[in-house]
């Protein structure tokens, strides 16, 4: 018995889902998302929540059932209180600002790299050496930020780069006489 699965996803004030077939959609102040379950499932909107059931005992309909529900509840954090990811920026010279909708990183490359960022998310750089990714969507959240990060992942002698805030760089040492 999946142990999240069995709890409905609540639904805070101000948030509705509507359930047609399987396909649960979810309004809340920061927008709408919708999200396609599987045929091993079954969907309800109950009094003040969304209940997810398996449609019989097979692997498959209890590995789904979990999967299902986390991705409902996704849905309503991000039509809530939305995603957000922090990158920081280490390294001399190494700088970020925005221009409009394409984040202009100088990054010790020959040129300037610049990253237009996609619809419906939100990319700000507070300081030059901070990037903020928020939106609503966890999974287009993540990939922007790993996108960026992709451009000069942090180096392990002198942590030069960009970094998740809340990441760790193993350091290693030089070379030595």
């Amino acid at each position: 018995m999946s142990r999240i699965g069995k709890k409905p996803v609540e639904l805070p004030s101000g948030v509705t889902a509507s359930v047609s077939g399987q396909t649960v959609e979810v309004k809340g102040p920061k927008g709408a998302r919708t999200f396609k379950a599987t045929d091993d499932v079954t969907l309800s909107v109950e009094d003040n929540g969304v209940l997810v059931t398996p449609r019989g005992k097979s692997k498959r309909a209890r590995q789904q059932w979990g999967m299902s529900r986390t991705q409902i509840a996704n849905l309503v954090t991000g039509v809530t209180e939305g995603f957000k990811k922090e990158l920081e920026i280490n390294g001399v010279g190494y700088r970020a600002q925005m221009q409009g909708n394409t984040l202009k990183l100088a990054l010790g490359l020959s040129h300037d790299v610049e990253y237009k960022v996609p619809e419906g998310i939100t990319v700000t750089a507070p300081k030059p050496t901070e990037i903020i990714v928020e939106g609503i969507d966890q999974q287009v959240v993540g990939q922007v930020a790993a996108n960026i990060r992709q451009y000069r992942k942090p180096e392990p002698y002198k942590g030069k780069g960009i970094k998740y805030k809340d990441e760790y760089i193993f350091r290693k040492e030089g070379k030595k006489k």
